[in-house]
């Protein structure tokens, strides 16, 4: 779909290392403004569209474990809020 490595929680995306370098993390959408203004995060735009809840993040805001650490808790935390996903 998107040229990455998608991890799923109860069948829901959480965060794609994509195949561009970077990551796409998904997030509460409520949160979204906020975290684009605060980290170095931009608002994911897919096919011509941003994309509220979903964020990219740079390879070089990546580099370390307490980087990665970061987005992969807020997105795994999003994730596991949502309904499972059926079969």
């Amino acid at each position: 779909m998107f040229g990455g490595l998608a991890f799923l929680i109860a069948g829901n995306m959480a965060i794609a290392a994509s195949g561009q370098g970077g990551a796409l993390v998904r997030v509460d959408p409520e949160q979204s403004d906020r975290l684009v203004a605060t980290t170095p995060a931009e608002e994911a735009v897919m096919r011509g569209r941003p994309m509220q809840g979903w964020l990219s993040v740079a390879p070089e805001d990546l580099r370390t474990k307490r980087q990665l650490e970061k987005w992969v808790k807020l997105s795994a935390t999003y994730a596991s809020s949502l309904p499972p996903k059926s079969k």
